[in-house]
């Protein structure tokens, strides 16, 4: 597969199918349990705190990854790594199918978010580097099937629990779209040559201030993500919601997760990403309110307003990230860190829900944080002009 920006269409469809399959495979083993979290508490005994570490020790992964990929993706190149990666994700989510207790549950998470987290670090350069003159619409639609991988595997998870198959065994299944995307990339990247990373790129990347503000600014609202993923359904359950009534709120964000994170890059002009980003804030702000103060009057309209925050949010995140520098390589290598320290912040969402839920009984109080963290992101964005990105990663470039 050659990386030239003419590449032939049959070679750059293929490349769009490379995008949808892996977007798709990077979120279910996340969202897949919270619907039927209950079963799984019966079945291993883990407490709140430990049905947290689910989605904790997959984001801590994944926020590790990114300073960490850089060195193997030099050693392995991102062909070989990538499908490393993938045949990860697959091993972890079939050993679902025998895990005996609540340690062996939480090692498959680890084995899942090791593959993501390669994988997350990498992507968004090879879409920079595939898709120079369409970077934001690509990137659009790899987010969006991201939020899509997250719906169908809230969806699945519960409608095969219900179906008559152990909790263990729906959680399994999630590893069958895996086995298509690592076809895929066999396939696609069969003749990429693997670029390697520009030594002491990421130690140079780190001494920006503006490294650390892209972290700060995705990773807490990351942290909205992992929470409502992790807490919306037993929120909602705690109110006396079935398990497939409240796994279909988690399928309405993720849905409308995906739909925002096409659209925004489709309707978003000009060099300035700010307003948008603005737009993102906005709208988590009225979903963790409309849950936090409403939760029975439209709970529906809070979560889809939520869930397009969200997704707009994480798609123009990452297209700020790869907008600060011209080089696809350094700027992957930026949205690479971007993702690593802001999914270590975002790891910290669940836990701390759950330590509010364990000291007053209710969920509730994990909205009100979030409402606190969307302010001060909108906060630190207003230093996102397209005006002062070279200033602000002259020393980077070097």
């Amino acid at each position: 597969m050659t990386s030239q920006s003419r590449s032939l269409p049959a070679e750059q469809g293929a490349m769009l199918l490379l995008v949808v399959l892996v977007g798709l495979n990077l979120r279910p083993f996340i969202t897949g349990p919270g619907p039927v979290m209950e079963m799984i508490r019966t079945g291993t005994g883990l407490s709140y705190v430990g049905m947290s570490m689910m989605t904790l020790l997959p984001f801590l992964l994944m926020g590790a990854g990114a300073f960490i990929s850089p060195r193997l993706q030099a050693r392995w190149g991102t062909r070989r790594g990538l499908l490393t990666a993938l045949a990860l994700l697959m091993l972890g989510s079939g050993l679902r199918l025998v895990v005996p207790n609540g340690a062996s549950l939480l090692f498959t998470a680890l084995l899942c978010g090791m593959g993501v987290a390669f994988v997350q670090s990498v992507f968004p350069g090879i879409i920079k580097q595939h898709f120079p003159g369409r970077m934001a619409m690509v990137t659009g639609l790899y987010s969006a099937m991201i939020m899509g991988g997250g719906a169908m595997g809230a969806q699945l998870t519960p409608w095969l629990a219900g179906a008559g198959h152990h909790w263990q065994q729906a959680l399994a299944w999630l590893a069958v779209p895996v086995v298509l995307a690592w076809l895929c990339a066999h396939r696609v990247l069969a003749e990429q040559g693997g670029r390697r990373p520009e030594p002491g790129l990421a130690t140079r990347l780190l001494a920006r201030p503006r490294t650390w503000q892209l972290m700060l600014c995705f990773g807490l609202v990351n942290a909205g993500y992992s929470t409502m993923v992790t807490w919306l359904a037993p929120y909602y359950q705690q109110l006396g919601w079935s398990a497939t009534r409240s796994a279909g709120l988690v399928s309405v964000m993720a849905l409308a997760q995906a739909v925002s994170a096409v659209g925004i890059t489709l309707l978003a002009r000009g060099q300035d990403r700010r307003p948008w980003l603005w737009l993102t804030l906005v709208l988590q702000g009225i979903g963790f309110a409309g849950l936090l103060f409403q939760p029975g009057l439209a709970p529906w309209v809070w979560v889809a307003v939520c869930g397009m925050g969200l997704g707009g949010n994480f798609s123009m995140s990452l297209v700020t990230a790869l907008d600060h520098l011209p080089v696809p390589q350094q700027a992957g290598a930026l949205a690479a860190l971007m993702q690593g320290g802001g999914f270590l912040l975002a790891a910290m969402g669940p836990l701390a829900v759950s330590l509010l839920q364990q000291a007053s009984g209710s969920f509730a109080g994990g909205w009100a944080l979030h409402l606190g963290l969307v302010a001060v992101v909108l906060l630190t964005t207003l230093q996102f002009d397209p005006h002062r990105y070279a200033r602000a990663m002259a020393q980077a470039r070097a």
